[in-house]
Parts: C-alpha cells; structure tokens; sequence
C-alpha cells in the first residue's frame, strides 16, 4: 500500500448508472487543432459520446460546462473508440467508434463562437460499415505498409477477422480455432496481427497470410482447403502463457525493435517480435488495466498497472519504481498532454469516474483525533449501568425478542388485481393443450409511515401459475434508526378465470362431495356471473367449469334442500371450485346483511381417494432415487471404460480394443436415456406434487366444515399438512408431514402423558411406504372426531382424558402394537356419526387445556 495518492488534477463523473470497460477511452487531438494538445474521448455502454478538453482553473477543479466539448447519443451501446487516419483522400485524424453491428467513423469539428458561449463543436458521420457477425474488439494501423492511411480490423465473438480499407470491406478471416475472442492488437514492425487464444497461447497471424488465404464464407474447412487448393491460415508464431490476458499492447523502441506487452490475470509479460519472452513480472495484486510507453532511460520501458485494490503502479521493466493510490478501481488508463500539461494520467472506472492525476509526493497519512481526557467517577458509571440494564429488562418484558410496531400504519402493504386480462399475454412461452394461458396485472402499493433503509417485497403465488418478477428491492437514502427488520404481510385473491374457463356441465362423475348450509340456495348465476352460458340460462341451479387442460368440474344447487354438490372426475380438482364456492356464499350473505350463515359437511371423508394421491407420490419418488441410483452406476462404468480405451490408445504397442468401443457406446446410450427418464420423473413427481397440495387443500377444508374449526386450528392443520414449498432430495412431503402429525398427536391430541413423553426421531429419513403415514392422518380425523382439538400453547399438553371420556386410542408405540390397533382405528373414524350419537361429547372449556 502506498502513502501517496494520485494528485486530482481534474475529475468528473460521467450519467448516472452507465458501464463502460477498457475500449471506452481515448486521447487524441481527434478536431485537428495541431497544438498538440489532446482532447479526452469517452464512450459507454449506454450509447453516450462524450468529448473533453478540461482546464481547470486551479488543480483539483471538477469538471466545469465548457470542459463538455460534446455528448451525442449513438442508441447503440459503443464497445470501442479510436483515432486515426480513417478516411481516404486526407490524412485528417476521424474518430472510428464501434458498436456491436455497426463500424462508424465520424469527423469531428469545431466552429469558433462569436459569444460568450464559446466555441461550437459538432461530428459528422463520414461513413459506416454494417456488420454481419457480433463485434467484440478493433484494432488499426497501415497494414501491408500502406502510407498515410489507416485501415481497421475488427474481431467479431465468433473468432473472426474482417478487415477494412476504409471506406471498403476488404475480407474476413476465421481464426483457427478460435472459441472465445481474446484482446487484439497490431504489430506495424512485423506487419502482423497479435491476439490471445481460449487455449492461453499468444498467437501472431502475418497481415500477408490472411490477406492471401481462402475467404471465409463457412467456419469449416472447405473442400478446396483439403485439396489444397487454397491458402491456409497459419500462425505464424505461439507462446503459451498458461493464463486469460485482459490486454495487449505493443511499444517500439525504434523501427529496428518493438516489444509486445500481455497483461495477463496474475503476470504481465513483455515478448520480443519473434515471440520469446523479454521478461515478465509476477504481480501481487489482480490487474485491471496498463499501459507500456518508452522510458527516458534507453533500452528500459515504464508500465502503468492498475489494479482492484484501487492502486497504479509503475514498473521500469521488471521493477516497481513508484505505487500512488486512485479513489477507484480503473479499467483503462491513457497518458496525454492536456492544458500543455505534458504526462497526464487518465483513468476511467467502470462506473463512469473520469479523473486526472499526475504523481505526487504530498503524503495521506490517517491521524487519530485526539480524545478528551477525563476523570473517571466509577460509583456514576455504576449507576448508569444499572438503570441501562433495566431498561433493557423492561423493553425485554413487554416486547419481547422484535419489537411490536407502534402503529398500524407504519407500513402497509395493498394489492389491486386488475378486473381485466392483460390484452396481450404476457404467458408467451407457456402452452397447456391447445387454450391460450392469460395473464393479468397486479399492482402493489407499499405505503411507510417511518423511515426505511431497504424494502424487499417478494411475492409468492402457487403453483402451477408463475410470475413475471417474484423479488422487488427498494433502496432509500436515510437509514433506519434502530435497523430492526419488520415483515408485513398481505393475501390476494385472483380472478377465477386465469385458470378456469366455463365448460358444459356433466351428469355423471367418479368424485363427489356435498356441503350443507343453513340458508336457502342461492342462484349460481349470481355467485358465478362470469361463467354463466347462454344455453343455460334456465339451468341456475347447474354449472360447469373447464380448467386450462381440459379437466372439469361441476356444480349443482339444489331446488328443495340447502345442499350444494360438486362433482369431478379428478378428486384434487374438486379444491379450487369448492373452496371459491364457499367464499362467494360468505361475500354474498355479508352483503345481504347476514352474519349466521354456516357451512358444513356431514359426509364420510374422503381419506381412500387422498391415501391413492399419496401413494402415487412416494411411488414417483421412490422411482427417481432408483433412476439416479442407476444412471450414478452407469455414469462410473462409462468412465471406467474411458479410462481403458485410453490405456490402450496411449499404449506404443497396439492392442485389439476388445469390444471396449461397443460397450462404451451401448453405455452411452443407457446414460442418455437414464437422464431423460429421471427428467421426465421429476416433471411426473412436480405434477404429482401439485394435485398432492391440491388434495391437501380440500381435505384441510373438508375438515374445518367437519369440526367448526376455528382460524388459528385451521392454521396449525396447514402448517402440519403443507411444510413445503416443494420437494427435494434431502426432504420430501411424506416424512415432513408424518412427524407434523405425530408431534400434534402426542402434545394437543394426546391421551395421557405416557404419550407426551415419547420423543420423535432428530433425523427425518424417507420412509419404506406410507402406511404408517396414512395410520396417523387416520388416527388424527379420529381423534378430532372425539373432541380433540388443535392448540400450541403450553396448556395443551395437559391430557384431555376428561374430555374425552373413552374411546381414544392411544398412539403405537411399535409396528406390532400399531398393526393390532389398525382395524378399530379404521372402525372408529369410518363410523363416527353414529359414535357421536351414541356417546355424547362435553363441551370442551379453555380452562381444560384447549384454546380457541
């Protein structure tokens, strides 16, 4: 680390939030002034060319209105500028800026102002090649020895050269082998181009060999190529490097030697013309940028590096002759002669720090501010102590761990669904059979009262409908005097119709369900006013529903009774229409006045269907482990017969292959189709997963009919049933909720404490089958039906023997003891109407160790 910094001539900040990389600057007398001083040309990735001729009136000045020559907005993002001698017929300097498809060279001129306003610059575009393949970097200079002019070759990011004579395209040239595009520059001495390869190998092309090999119409090799016919491209000397370069640079001593300088990712090298190694230099930080230029010593060359630690060396050959700090991180570096100031440093950060410095020996040394000496009182500090640590008991006491927030308005949350669709979808690679998926619009108002540091709104909806953007972060200025994080929640319902379109209604259905209410039917036309048909309008009492895929559900108002049916052919289809069934009769009713309307179900429940989900589930998971068992086999096989066949291609003495080369194809083979077959499971096991949440769903609501279960009972059920978002190897849903249930069966559904003292396992495995599962979801519905009810609280552990007067089956404590209880278990809860019945059940008190 350095203890001087680069002294601030003048610096500027260029936009807001524009990008720029190692291309973006230049200097040059680019207006053709002739004084020799050089103006500062910038481009970004936004589109922005900017021109500067700063002259500070005293040394550390920002940038002042008339230091801004120019700024133009070219639309398309510039990857590169340069200054030459680019037009034919003159030897004037042109500015060449390159964007990804598109060459364009431009004049730049200035007019004398005749007010106070100054002067007038403007460009002029000269000419502009369009380009057929991505560009990623240029380079210029008068290749084949042409006088007073200069010619640009652009590398495209397929690997290709095209040169430009000008206003002319002259030809384009495919590197050999070329995968990743590498830094390029241009050797006048040895008229030859130099770039780096993706295989970490300097690589020099003579300009003679490109111009003279076979035009590069295809990336292959041509016929005529093979036959040889044609030239071949052939490089005309390699060095590897064994590193990435971010840089290449070439300075000439005289006209009888130049050095070719590479900065790589952890050295910098300097190579003679015929590609030896001159010297290099290991170095000690990660580079970001340099520059090579002759030293005043003969023989030696100075190299300005910069690098992530907000450094700028200077290097006279191999040795570090001076390190000045930067106030950041630099990605290009050019030295000028601005304001006859001669030897101006120039650096540009990627996020738009202009800034010019020369060295400097004025010292920033950090110097600690004095402190206030002061006797200490002890028995004060005592004191102080004292009353801050009750103070911290107190808050600890009322407000527990979070702090409760002062007022409701502090931040609130609204959602606002659009009524309409969105009139062009934004579901444009979504397909489900041949319906057109919607989409709609949802807005989202966050409103704070207090002041915010950062706010994160995430937004979460179920599967299978997905979101354009679940993740919003919003930064503030001000921050947040405490930096306490506070959660604020909000639920919204969408329209219906996103995922379901009005079908005709059927007669006939393998699933059905009944929920009974205490009012008079209501007309469906009025609930569903979106889905009513125009056949159907006498039908009130019937109504049809087609999800996008083509399942259907429907629904049925009885005439005489207050019953409402809905039928399906798939039991997870029945949850979506049920559920919103039961929401618009409330909505309904509160806006009839009614406060005492009730839903309810007095059906048997439908555990076998929910059991023949569950098994279908852990049967697909049960498949995918054994899939990626064997395709782990398969994979080591097939790398154990590559391992062979190259012993034996390596061996000097060659050897029968032995039948390797079939048995690693019909491998091959079996690794493909193994991952298709464990892809097309996990697409199987998401599908699965989904109508397995969908099932849950309605029997958590079949439930809560069942018993008049209360919001907070209804919670704990939910969080039991549904832990997981998703399924995944370490976790599934099957052991997940297996000892939900088991722990809400030995604490709040307990028998005696002989139960609550039983432990559950710390580790959760996947188990061998789900009949130990579907024993406990079994046992729950029972023990609900025998007046159990949910709590957390720490009073439910009490045993609820006095509220549940016999008939409760205590939990197994082992497989044998399990087995012998399934056939009165399976009885109980299949008869439990007429238990009911029977044996009437108390009403169950607070005070006994069960709250609402």
């Amino acid at each position: 680390m350095s203890l001087f910094k680069a002294r601030d001539w003048w610096s500027t900040v260029l936009g807001e939030k524009e990008e720029f990389d190692q291309g973006c600057l230049c200097l040059a007398d680019v207006d053709n002034t002739g004084n020799g001083q050089d103006k500062i040309i910038v481009g970004s990735f936004m589109g922005y060319l900017r021109i500067f001729n700063p002259h500070p009136v005293k040394t550390g000045d920002g940038a002042q209105a008339e230091d801004l020559l120019l700024e133009v907005h070219l639309r398309d993002p510039i990857l590169q500028v340069e200054v030459g001698k680019f037009v034919s017929g003159t030897e004037m300097l042109h500015l060449a800026v390159l964007h990804s498809r598109k060459l364009c060279v431009y004049s730049v001129s200035g007019t004398l102002g005749n007010v106070e306003h100054g002067n007038q610059y403007q460009i002029k575009l000269m000419y502009e090649h369009n380009l057929q393949r991505t560009a990623c970097n240029m380079t210029y200079g008068s290749f084949g020895g042409v006088k007073g002019r200069d010619l640009i070759c652009i590398q495209s990011m397929d690997g290709m050269l095209m040169v430009f004579e000008q206003e002319s395209y002259a030809f384009g040239r495919f590197l050999p082998g070329s995968l990743l595009p590498g830094p390029l520059a241009y050797s006048s001495r040895t008229d030859s181009f130099i770039t780096v390869s993706s295989c970490r190998q300097v690589e020099s092309y003579k300009y003679q060999v490109l111009a003279f090999a076979t035009d590069a119409d295809r990336r292959q090799e041509t016929e005529q190529q093979k036959l040889g016919s044609g030239k071949r491209l052939v490089v005309d000397w390699t060095l590897n490097i064994g590193e990435q370069a971010l840089d290449i640079c070439i300075v000439s001593f005289n006209q009888s030697a130049s050095s070719v300088f590479v900065l790589g990712e952890r050295n910098f090298f300097c190579l003679k013309d015929n590609g030896q190694i001159r010297f290099m230099k290991k170095l000690d930080c990660s580079p970001s940028c340099f520059l090579p230029y002759c030293s005043v010593s003969e023989g030696t060359i100075n190299t300005l590096i910069g690098n992530h630690n907000n450094m700028l060396h200077i290097y006279q050959d191999v040795t570090l002759k001076w390190a000045t700090q930067l106030p950041h991180i630099p990605v290009a570096v050019r030295v000028g002669c601005l304001h006859d100031l001669k030897g101006v440093i120039v650096t540009l950060s990627d996020d738009g720090h202009l800034q010019c410095s020369y060295l400097g020996t004025d010292p920033s040394l950090f110097q600690a501010p004095k402190v206030e000496s002061r006797e200490l009182h002890y028995d004060e500090l005592d004191i102080e102590l004292q009353e801050l640590q009750k103070i911290i008991k107190d808050v600890n006491k009322s407000q527990g761990i979070w702090p409760m927030t002062e007022r409701e308005d502090d931040l609130k949350v609204s959602v606002m669904v659009s009524p309409n669709f969105d009139s062009v979808s934004q579901a444009t690679d979504v397909e489900v059979g041949t319906d057109l998926v919607p989409s709609v619009t949802v807005k989202v108002t966050l409103q704070n009262r207090l002041v915010l540091q950062k706010a994160k709104l995430s937004v979460y909806v179920q599967p299978p409908l997905i979101l354009t953007c679940d993740q919003f972060t919003f930064e503030f200025m001000d921050r947040n005097p405490d930096g306490i994080p506070r959660v604020i929640q909000c639920k919204f319902r969408l329209p219906l119709k996103l995922i379901c379109l009005p079908g005709q209604p059927s007669k006939t259905a393998s699933h059905k369900l009944t929920i009974d209410t205490n009012k008079s039917p209501v007309s469906l036309l009025s609930l569903f006013p979106g889905f009513a048909s125009q056949s159907e309008d006498d039908q009130v009492n019937v109504m049809g529903f087609r999800f996008l895929g083509g399942s259907r559900v429907t629904l049925l108002a009885s005439k005489t009774s207050q019953r409402y049916r809905i039928q399906s052919e798939q039991f997870e289809d029945l949850w979506l229409i049920t559920n919103e069934l039961i929401i618009r009769l409330q909505e309904y009713f509160e806006k009839q006045g009614i406060k005492d309307f009730a839903c309810s179900f007095s059906g048997s429940m439908p555990l076998q269907e929910y059991f023949e989900l569950i098994d279908h589930h852990f049967e697909l998971r049960i498949n995918g482990e054994k899939l990626e068992e064997l395709l782990s086999e398969r994979a080591v096989q097939f790398r154990a017969i590559q391992r062979r066949l190259l012993t034996r291609f390596k061996d000097k003495t060659p050897a029968p292959l032995q039948h390797l080369d079939t048995l690693l194809d019909g491998t091959y083979k079996q690794v493909i189709a193994l991952a298709d077959a464990v892809e097309e499971n996990q697409d199987n096991l998401f599908q699965s997963f989904t109508k397995l949440r969908s099932a849950t769903h309605l029997v958590i609501l079949l439930i809560r009919l069942w018993q008049k279960l209360s919001p907070d009972q209804v919670a704990i059920l939910e969080a039991a049933f549904l832990p997981l978002q998703q399924d995944t190897q370490e976790l599934g849903w099957e052991e997940t909720v297996d000892a939900a249930i088991s722990h809400l069966l030995k604490t709040c559904l307990s028998k005696s404490s002989k139960e609550q003292a039983l432990n559950l396992s710390s580790q959760l495995n996947i188990p061998k089958d789900t009949s130990r599962l579907k024993k406990h979801i079994t046992l729950l519905c029972d023990r609900l039906a025998k007046g159990g009810r949910l709590c957390l609280s720490t009073d439910a552990a009490a045993p609820q023997t006095m509220v549940m007067p016999g008939g409760c089956t205590t939990i197994p404590e082992s497989d044998l003891e399990e087995r012998s209880i399934e056939q009165d278990s399976t009885e109980l809860f299949t008869n439990h109407k007429h238990l009911i019945v029977e044996t009437p059940m108390p009403e169950v008190s607070p005070l006994q160790g069960v709250s609402e």
